[in-house]
């Protein structure tokens, strides 16, 4: 990736109180102390970056200053008063806005309405909906106000989300995770409102596991580990390598990617076109795709061009297909569900974690069952202590934060709570595997650990495909690479003759020209299968 320069935050006048002070906060729950004898100090203008590993309790820390959890002790100061933010209205009218990494939309109502919801209601829907396109386009953050939340994809959603806390003029801003599924492109548009917003004196805290983000926009960083403060330092003066020293106590693995002959074709898609269900999706038009055993393809594209319809109707969700629209290893499955799909070894890890990927208040074990059927016993009575013994498995082979195999999904954070997903999927032996944004808000450690187990499981002779707006991932642990715009998916082309430029290029749908200058060449057509 081209790295982002690095400027500075306004300097706070001579005198002038930290935006925010933290000093002893503290929170505890039953099975962990989330926050311990935390202290954090923001300058006015200031970047600040949190960073830690999964379940170091910044998310913990977060809802604390915006008022979503009351802590156990400790103080708060905001422009050098003491304050005490009981609930995140209060947090507002303060000034202190929050983007969470967990969505708080209702699907049911249009973008207007969810915004509206937190503004002032003397303010008519109409005026609102007009600020939310005054400032999406100011921001280069493209939405449309009146389409119903259901209709979004997980970016989208994230942008939404981000317009949101915007349009409330914040005086400190928290980002929990803001780029985890943002295309290149538009991390650098984000930057650059970030930037803007820290010239004119506003504070942000800023969460995120990517490592050059934190370098290149954050001008302080405190790092946390198991609850506490483990040191404060300027990011920008640091490398990759020792902030992960800071954060995890050790480097990152590096990833084996060894050279081997893929197998027979698992899935394949044969010229799979539907036309949209609902007013703003997207139609797939003549999708090719051909997954192989003992490969990882992936697809790269920027949020909304079709990746929610090419997994719904890849998963089973979405049955409009012909049958022969989607093949798995040479059986027509364009008309099965779900269930079916799994007994021909499909297994699919969607990209909302929270309600499609794990009911938020079953307990881990029970979550194994939306995918998993083998605990279930004659006459349909669960085998509760077969389930625990799976969960506890998938909780030590992928290192996931729990209170245990009963923990509820909602309890453990998101980076936690991912783990034990793509887990519980890679645990069920797939023949095919299906990822959608597989280390989606996971810290550099994890995220090594769950692109290994991809590799891991594409050396067994499992076929893997991976949709991911993280181009540095998709190049790091495919084979190919196809891109998806505007409901048409690109030639696909091997990962050494793949470039940023190129992909970049291809997200705009600009494959056609390239493809019919070198198809006589036979320069991208040969990796098609």
């Amino acid at each position: 990736m081209n790295p982002i320069p690095h400027s500075a935050s306004a300097a706070p006048a001579a005198g002038e109180p930290p935006r925010l002070q933290l000093t002893g906060i503290t929170k505890r729950y039953p099975a962990v102390v989330a926050n311990d004898g935390v202290s954090l100090t923001v300058r006015p203008g200031e970047v600040h970056a949190v960073l830690g590993e999964n379940g170091a309790g910044k998310s913990t820390l977060m809802k604390i200053i915006y008022g979503a959890v009351k802590p156990d002790a400790g103080q708060m100061l905001f422009d050098g008063r003491p304050v005490q933010v009981r609930n995140p209205q209060e947090a507002r009218q303060l000034g202190i806005a929050m983007v969470f990494q967990h969505f708080s939309l209702f699907d049911t109502l249009t973008v207007a309405e969810n915004v509206w919801l937190g503004q002032d209601k003397s303010v008519p829907l109409a005026e609102v909906a007009r600020r939310i396109s005054a400032t999406a386009a100011e921001y280069g953050l493209d939405i449309d106000p009146q389409r119903p939340v259901h209709t979004l994809s997980v970016g989208e959603m994230q942008r939404v989300e981000i317009i949101r806390a915007l349009l409330t003029a914040p005086r400190l801003l928290i980002l929990d995770e803001p780029t985890s599924v943002l295309t290149p492109q538009a991390v650098d548009k984000l930057f650059v409102v970030l930037r803007k917003l820290a010239s004119e004196g506003c504070s942000i805290l800023y969460i995120s596991h990517k490592l050059h983000e934190i370098r290149a926009l954050c001008t302080a960083c405190t790092v946390m580990r198991g609850g506490k403060v483990t040191g404060v330092c300027d990011p920008s003066q640091e490398s990759n390598a020792s902030l992960s020293r800071m954060m995890i106590g050790a480097e990152p693995p590096q990833l084996a990617h060894r050279a081997q002959v893929p197998g027979e074709v698992v899935l394949r898609t044969r010229a799979l076109s539907l036309p949209v269900a609902d007013p703003f999706g997207v139609a797939l038009i003549d999708i090719e795709l051909a997954v192989r055993a003992g490969e990882v393809v992936g697809i790269a594209g920027i949020s909304g061009n079709g990746q929610k319809e090419l997994l719904q109707a890849l998963s089973g969700e979405d049955r409009r297909a012909e049958a022969a629209m989607v093949q798995l290893s040479g059986r027509n499955a364009g008309r099965l569900g779900p269930r079916r799909r799994r007994a021909l070894g499909l297994h699919f890890v969607p990209e909302e974690r929270l309600g499609r990927g794990a009911v938020p208040t079953m307990g881990l074990a029970h979550n194994l069952l939306l995918t998993r059927g083998d605990a279930v016993g004659a006459g349909g009575w669960l085998r509760m202590g077969r389930l625990r013994e799976q969960a506890r498995g998938i909780i030590a082979r992928f290192q996931v934060k729990a209170g245990g195999p009963d923990a509820a999904a909602q309890s453990l954070s998101g980076g936690n709570l991912q783990k034990f997903i793509v887990g519980r999927e890679i645990d069920a032996g797939p023949k095919l595997l299906i990822v959608a944004q597989p280390t989606w808000g996971v810290d550099v450690g994890a995220a090594a650990q769950i692109r290994g187990e991809i590799l891991r499981l594409r050396d067994q002779g499992c076929a893997v495909l991976v949709l991911s707006e993280e181009l540095d991932e998709l190049f790091e642990i495919c084979d190919r690479l196809h891109v998806l715009a505007k409901g048409r998916l690109s030639p696909s082309v091997p990962r050494a003759e793949a470039t940023v430029a190129r992909i970049g290029e291809w997200m705009s749908g600009l494959w056609h020209a390239e493809v019919q200058a070198h198809l006589g060449a036979g320069e991208v057509g040969h990796a098609q299968a």
